[in-house]
């Protein structure tokens, strides 16, 4: 049973890029962190400050955050000002309370924390996720990553990249994986109603993708999946492919599907609500990402944890769920060959690796790996030796 320290005097501040109306790998972990930090520090005090969300910010019901926590907006003044009174704010408001720690969970606000830390000596960690950090360009992030007191990386592959290019001593850097909340994914036939939705046969084979879908993020590797796809379906005839999630890049992703001739196998579902991811999931006969720039990738946990097949990229953070391949199919991500051949065995039955034909191992493995309380148990060991004032 997890055991809850004794009220002493910690404060937080912890810098996050947004928490609330948007769904990324980065907001995830921040809204994790802060809320695991408040299991094991209930009596401490929490500044959060969140450079793009507005006052009126809807809080989803179901984040609980402490009654205390004390948010600041910044998201509705104009970008130039908003940067500006972001960056003042995270070294004024730390100057007025003096917290025991500042926490990044982005490595573009390191530098204001260097900066923090060389007026008042406050010490201040950052998250590591993945691109952002990969190959820095920036000489002041880069000092102010050497600086830090500690970096989180969310996955060893980062951990990796992180320490080959930025000459950061090893010892600060950590690993605390990304997490996710098993009690939303279940192993459950497919849904009836999405079914009828995307006029589906319940014996027809899905393949699934839940990613963003903007101009930026083309490394998440759906059109290798639709050119792929040109292949599959000489193999797996009535196939289909779901590509679920919302950016700008849906017009030039519309135009691929219909030059390549896809429009009655491909179905672009938009932006999906929590509540239906677990049903999508269970849709499927395989979940596909095969990205080459996934820092971690929580949709891999989310699927594993639906008992589905996965199909990842060899090249990033993706290793880390699949447990280096133990767990799914990996790929080379720019191969689009490769991409198809596993796909059709995934389909057809004849994967190499039998494991990912086992939902409740699957499922299992996942959950002793990556559930919320693990996530929960390594913070508490991180934050326990930090110095209260």
């Amino acid at each position: 049973m997890f055991k809850k320290p004794a009220i002493d005097k910690r404060h937080f501040n912890l810098i996050f890029p947004n928490i609330f109306g948007f769904k990324g790998g980065i907001q995830v972990y921040s809204t994790f962190l802060l809320k695991a930090l408040q299991d094991v520090y209930p009596d401490a005090e929490y500044d959060v400050l969140l450079k793009y969300d507005k006052h009126n910010s809807r809080q989803p019901q179901d984040l609980q955050f402490l009654p205390s926590t004390r948010f600041h907006y910044f998201g509705a003044f104009p970008r130039l000002l908003q940067t500006i009174l972001f960056a003042i704010n995270i070294i004024v408001l730390a100057i007025f309370k003096r917290p025991t720690i500042v926490i990044s969970t982005h490595v573009n606000y390191a530098v204001a924390c260097y900066i923090l830390k060389l007026l008042t000596g406050t010490p201040y960690w950052v998250v590591a996720h993945g691109l952002e950090v990969w190959d820095i360009e920036n000489n002041a992030t880069k000092l102010a990553l050497q600086k830090a007191d500690k970096i989180i990386s969310v996955s060893n592959y980062t951990r990796q990249r992180l320490l080959q290019s930025n000459n950061i001593d090893s010892d600060k850097v950590v690993i605390l994986p990304n997490t996710f909340d098993a009690s939303q994914f279940k192993i459950n036939p497919k849904p009836t109603f999405l079914l009828k939705r995307y006029n589906l046969t319940d014996e027809q084979p899905v393949i699934l993708t839940v990613t963003r879908l903007g101009r930026m993020a083309k490394y998440k590797g759906y059109d290798q999946i639709l050119h792929a796809l040109v292949k599959i379906r000489f193999y797996v005839p009535n196939v289909h492919f779901i590509l679920v999630g919302k950016g700008d890049d849906l017009p030039r992703i519309n135009a691929l599907v219909s030059s390549l001739n896809l429009q009655d196998c491909v179905t672009i579902a938009g932006f999906v609500p929590d509540e239906e991811l677990c049903a999508h999931y269970n849709l499927c006969d395989v979940f596909a990402l095969p990205s080459k720039g996934e820092g971690f990738g929580i949709v891999y946990l989310e699927a594993l944890a639906c008992g589905k097949p996965v199909l990842a990229g060899n090249q990033d953070g993706s290793i880390d769920p699949l447990a280096e391949g133990k767990l799914g199919c990996l790929v080379d991500p720019d191969n689009v060959e490769e991409i198809a051949h596993n796909l059709i065995k995934i389909l057809q039955g004849d994967c190499s690796n039998p494991v990912i034909y086992q939902p409740e191992y699957l499922q299992q493995k996942t959950i002793e790996s990556y559930d919320y309380s693990n996530f929960r148990a390594n913070l508490a060991r991180l934050v326990v030796d930090i110095s209260v004032n």
